[in-house]
């Protein structure tokens, strides 16, 4: 798959044009410049092309400008091509110059340069000066308003047509999605890096250090997958900056696009009620969660098992939509757990996409009502349950067919629920039970 990096000093336009390309709003954008720092992907829209957004260039010698600089090189150093973004409005600058030296140093891929902010040609600084980076002939676009993109097309167009070992045709993405979430600094770069065996994302011991939605594919333990590391999610109250809200959003927005959501929580602390809220927000999108109690190899051994309690009977009662929460011991530094918490999560998402028997189903249910019927309705009238079968997954769906009154309380269904997820193997997956008034087809 041809691969396309977007390169160039901060603020000069790169994320909007990413999104421009992948029709997406998956890259964070801001006026103020920095705001990348990891290196994102995504496929561009109606091509079979990955195409990555770098962090802003900058000469920085230590701290996160370093290491989001030395990772958008080693993005451009990989690539097949280079987008090298300029701003039309400032004009070239001699960080344009410096990087593009880097650029021509690091890269025999083609480079097309872009001269971005150009909708307005009143406002447009000397586009002749862009031809000292060396480049060629500047391409006048505007990624805000969409304009010049058939230039960039036709650019890669022709490099795919140099490429003949690069695909043409895109095929459906049956990856199993892990979005990796939690509070800021509880360690959730650090298990994405344990995952792909390097250092993939930057980690440092400060809060919000990540604010993409970082999609990396990888194989681990022999499955090939997407894993998601998100921004850290802090309480409403605590949070004053509008990049760090934006971050949040695009963090919760990723339990949509996800399968399984890793919530990564500090074992050397107490639950918060964030994380409990980021637990319900899974729940109640239908998804797979598992709890990873981090930094497990610096609690004291002697309070490990009663915390572990503690912990499983606060996520039991706070949640009746799951039976047994999924809550493993890892240490994302050492790597404990996280082989074992990975082949858990591919056994109960294989678990997740099978259909259970409709015999089996309403056999479970009958044992269950034999052993508690169902209670008196509002109305002092019996509640008659006929027939189940599953009619979904993710979550798990089971529609009863019920007779005469329907106004099933909550409690009696907690109890299939609990007995059905037992019964089939479903205690850590999220269970939806639904009832319908019709006659039994099978009568």
């Amino acid at each position: 798959m041809l691969k396309i990096a977007i390169a160039g000093r901060p603020n000069t336009g790169k994320s909007t044009l990413f999104n421009a390309l992948t029709g997406t709003r998956d890259a964070l954008v801001h006026d103020r410049p920095g705001v990348t720092r990891d290196t994102i992907s995504g496929t561009v829209r109606a091509r079979p092309w990955t195409v990555f957004d770098t962090a802003g260039l900058e000469n920085a010698r230590n701290g996160i400008a370093k290491n989001s600089t030395d990772m958008a090189i080693d993005a451009i150093a990989t690539a097949d091509a280079v987008l090298f973004v300029v701003d039309g409005r400032v004009g070239l600058t001699p960080m344009d110059t410096e990087w593009a030296r880097m650029v021509r140093r690091k890269t025999r891929a083609a480079v097309l340069l872009l001269v971005n902010k150009s909708e307005s040609g009143r406002r447009m600084a000397d586009t002749h000066e862009f031809y000292k980076l060396g480049f060629g002939a500047p391409v006048m676009i505007s990624a805000e308003h969409k304009t010049g993109l058939d230039e960039i097309y036709a650019f890669m167009d022709k490099i795919a047509g140099d490429k003949p070992d690069v695909a043409t045709t895109t095929t459906p993405d049956k990856k199993l999605k892990i979005a990796i979430m939690g509070q800021p600094n509880v360690g959730k770069s650090t298990l994405v890096n344990r995952i792909l065996g390097h250092t993939r994302q930057i980690v440092m011991d400060a809060p919000g250090v990540t604010r993409d939605t970082v999609k990396i594919p990888t194989n681990f333990y022999g499955r090939d997958i997407i894993l998601m590391d998100t921004a850290g999610l802090r309480r409403k109250a605590g949070v004053r900056d509008d990049v760090e809200t934006l971050s949040a959003l695009k963090s919760l927005d990723a339990i949509d696009k996800t399968d399984v959501v890793i919530l990564v929580v500090d074992a050397t602390r107490n639950i918060e009620n964030q994380a409990l809220g980021i637990a319900a927000r899974v729940y109640d999108a239908g998804k797979i969660l598992c709890v990873a109690l981090n930094k497990w190899d610096l609690v004291e051994p002697e309070i490990r098992d009663e915390k572990l309690l503690k912990l499983k009977h606060q996520f039991t009662n706070s949640f009746h939509q799951i039976i047994k929460p999924m809550i493993l011991a890892i240490s994302a530094e050492t790597g404990t757990g996280v082989r074992n918490m990975m082949r858990r999560i591919y056994e109960q998402w294989d678990t997740s996409n099978t259909d259970a028997p409709t015999s089996l189903i309403n056999r479970i249910v009958e044992k269950l009502i034999d052993a508690r019927q169902p209670p008196m309705s509002r109305l002092k009238r019996p509640m008659k349950i006929k027939f189940a079968r599953q009619t979904g997954r993710h979550p798990m769906k089971i529609t009863i067919n019920v007779g005469g009154a329907s106004d099933i309380p909550e409690s009696y269904t907690r109890y299939l629920r609990r007995g059905l997820a037992s019964e089939l193997k479903w205690e850590h997956l999220p269970i939806v039970i639904e009832y319908k008034k019709e006659d039994n087809p099978f009568d």
